[in-house]
């Protein structure tokens, strides 16, 4: 038997993006599905977490969500740099409990979220997407709907049945493990680059209370075919770098997730459909995060689908804005930290000693702004040529240059 719903919008992907989205349209009077395929919201954690406080702070999510840093760590192998604030600015986010408070959000919001409900394919009318079909407990749902946002991160579920996108080339993959550990600095986390930690890409250590850490490698794909698991599991048994410092770990969890890592090379609006999210490629290339693109562009994609839905019209032309308003927020950003993350990947041991130096001549402004991809062209420019520091200007020089 197959039951059939009718909705103003179907969000597909109960992430940071899909909950993000589904709330923001129900806010604003939209009948909202929520498809998500797991059996609880964050049942599989697929990322490290790390965000940042004004964003936090911004989306209104709980203290309570997230453990706070302000110590920023670097290691090459033969070289260190340690970045202080008094204030924290980062975050390690309790993965789970975030996904679930955006979750509970929408669903306080009237949005109705289906569990365990997979999308094997997409409805069209007239050739264009009027909805989805999906399976939850051998039961065959079709949900019909005027607009479709597609936030089911890297696969891309909708996008891909609909035949508007390929699988992405390029990509990062990472694994970590989520350990109790003897010595934990709660308010600091590491970065660990160069060969022996990851042939492309880094590892780190991120707190995520005082006595939890996440110990994760990142490699990125085609540039390494290395495997993410094997080189975690050969670092932490030599106890390399910091990793030593941690005393006696426990293993409690293994995560592993895939993160797109293209740039923002992908149109992101079509009739009757958005793309938001991993799904959009909406991440930082410089530590592959993007939970705050996240939850910032699902809500844009919730009120551009509401005010479109209201409007009567659900074309690509009137769903344009969502597109307009992220790429002129953040497409300059994230292609000049691509320039600078093209520099990282060719890098040798040797010269990631010398890199750990210039970034040791950042302030710890800079330096954030830096690391979160957050530089506008004003300040880019402004440092390739007022930084007192030679090498930083030749670093920025590269950034503003291509």
């Amino acid at each position: 038997m197959v039951k059939e719903f009718n909705y103003d919008l179907v969000v597909v992907g109960a992430g940071p993006a899909g909950s993000s989205a589904a709330y923001s349209a129900a806010k604003l009077g939209c009948k909202v599905a929520l498809v998500e395929k797991e059996k609880v919201v964050a049942e599989t954690v697929r990322t490290s977490g790390v965000t940042w406080i004004d964003y936090c702070d911004e989306f209104g999510i709980p203290k309570e969500c997230y453990n706070p840093i302000r110590t920023y760590k670097f290691c090459s192998p033969k070289n260190k740099v340690e970045i202080t604030q008094e204030t924290p600015n980062a975050a390690v986010l309790d993965v789970r409990k975030t996904y679930r408070f955006l979750a509970e959000q929408a669903k306080e919001n009237g949005v109705d979220i289906f569990l365990d409900t997979t999308v094997n394919d997409v409805i069209k009318n007239d050739g264009k997407l009027s909805g989805i079909r999906a399976i939850s407990m051998n039961e065959e749902l079709v949900f019909h709907s005027r607009i479709v946002i597609d936030a089911s991160g890297f696969a891309s579920v909708i996008a891909k049945s609909l035949g508007i996108v390929n699988q992405w080339e390029r990509f990062g993959v990472g694994a970590e493990y989520e350990v109790d550990a003897e010595n934990v600095e709660a308010d600091s986390w590491w970065l660990m680059i160069g060969q022996m930690y990851s042939p492309a890409g880094y590892a780190w250590i991120f707190p995520v209370s005082k006595k939890r850490v996440r110990i994760g490698v990142g490699i990125g794909k085609p540039e390494s075919d290395v495997d993410p698991t094997k080189r975690l599991d050969e670092i932490i048994a030599d106890k390399l770098g910091p990793i030593k410092d941690l005393g006696t770990i426990t293993n409690k969890e293994f995560h592993y997730g895939l993160i797109p890592n293209e740039g923002l090379t992908r149109k992101t609006v079509y009739d009757n459909l958005i793309l938001v999210g991993d799904s959009a490629g909406m991440a930082n290339p410089l530590v592959l995060e993007g939970i705050r693109y996240a939850i910032k562009y699902g809500r844009l994609a919730g009120k551009v689908s509401a005010e479109s839905l209201n409007s009567g019209d659900t074309s690509e032309e009137s769903l344009e804005r969502y597109e307009h308003v992220w790429k002129k927020e953040i497409e300059i950003k994230i292609n000049s930290a691509h320039k600078v993350q093209k520099r990282w990947l060719n890098l040798t041991d040797d010269e990631w000693d010398k890199e750990i130096e210039i970034i040791s001549q950042l302030t710890a402004d800079e330096f954030l702004d830096f690391v979160r991809a957050d530089f506008s062209i004003s300040k880019i420019i402004k440092l390739a040529t007022h930084h007192p520091k030679f090498a930083v200007r030749q670093l920025f020089n590269i950034v503003r240059g291509g």
